[in-house]
């Protein structure tokens, strides 16, 4: 019964939670290591009240404690605990603290993605069921029914391309890690071919070249690299002013390779730069939105990156350009394809 009772002490003690067994007079009688570390509680028979300081859970504590409570403490600055109590017997209670910051934070991020992704869809909704009713109403020559016609189909292509972004994000945040294609591809071809598609997008409005010294091959799925590379030349294309340049670089550096896509566009300002992938986080709305942007494509580059352990990174200056870097380990350039 002693090594048996050890053992359920012990795991009580690798708790994550903190736990407090308080007497009647809201005294501790026994506490976990977790609640020792949070706290900074030293010994018993001590009123609960001299490790939380704080008006609303004494407030909480004479009331009876019958609800939760959201509670901060000093002890963590920029944490959420959930304070909850519990019954043991007659004469003791079990006082439990748990961090819910990673919890509330997603819930926040959940909040605002409906928020978002109803605001996205309900701009192109509004202007076709708008077209819709105008034809509907007014007898309108050919010229003006096309006029709206052209206009439903360009919103309706919004709204594909956004239902198409976020099926490939939820893929890509749901597939594992290690649930990535390791076969080499011949990363100079397709580098190739996407270059040549960007100078189709740009109309000859830009000049968009490839300088490619790193190695040929790379051990990734063709389909993830085709969606960031055309996701970050597409936006390099769309926020370079005509006359403008695009470069994409391909070259080893050390044990590292490095593939690097720069603009001479309008650049961004250094306090955009940490939230740009975020999804539907955007420097300027209207802008993202008048050039076909749907606010996804960085943060679907950012989580298919992180599935080959690659990193990206983003230096720019207001109205000098950019440059989005790719980052890859040696582990995914082998010396010869298998």
């Amino acid at each position: 019964m002693a090594a048996e009772l050890e053992r359920v002490r012990a795991a009580v003690h690798r708790m994550p939670d903190s736990l407090i067994v308080l007497d009647r007079s809201n005294q501790i009688e026994w506490y976990n290591r977790a609640a020792e570390g949070l706290l900074a509680i030293v010994g018993i028979r001590r009123p609960i009240y001299h490790f939380v300081r704080d008006p609303e859970f004494s407030t909480w504590l004479e009331e009876g404690a019958a609800a939760p409570l959201e509670l901060t403490l000093p002890q963590r600055p920029g944490h959420l605990f959930l304070v909850r109590m519990f019954r043991s017997d007659e004469t003791h209670r079990l006082l439990i603290a748990h961090d819910i910051t990673e919890q509330r934070r997603l819930d926040a991020m959940r909040r605002d993605f409906v928020a978002n992704i109803s605001h996205e869809i309900r701009t192109p909704l509004t202007v076709i069921s708008g077209f819709v009713e105008t034809m509907l109403d007014l007898d309108l020559d050919d010229d003006s029914r096309r006029q709206y016609l052209d206009a439903i189909g360009k919103q309706s292509d919004t709204m594909r391309r956004l239902i198409e972004d976020l099926l490939i994000l939820a893929k890509l945040e749901h597939d594992l890690p290690g649930d990535v294609e390791n076969t080499p591809i011949d990363l100079h071809e397709l580098l190739t071919i996407l270059v040549g598609d960007a100078q189709a997008l740009s109309g000859g409005r830009h000049q968009i070249s490839l300088r490619l010294s790193g190695p040929q091959w790379l051990k990734a799925d063709a389909l993830d690299l085709q969606t960031v590379v055309r996701n970050l030349l597409t936006n390099a294309v769309r926020y370079t002013p005509e006359g403008g340049q695009v470069t994409v670089d391909w070259e080893r550096q050390g044990t590292e390779a490095l593939l690097c896509i720069r603009d001479t566009g309008i650049g961004i300002a250094a306090e955009h730069i940490p939230r740009l992938t975020e999804r539907f986080y955007r420097v300027d709305r209207g802008r993202s939105r008048d050039s076909g942007g749907t606010g996804l494509g960085l943060a679907i580059v950012k989580h298919a990156l992180q599935r080959y352990g690659a990193t990206l990174e983003i230096t720019s200056k207001l109205g000098q350009g950019s440059c989005f870097a790719i980052r890859w380990p040696s582990e995914r350039l082998p010396n010869e394809p298998k």
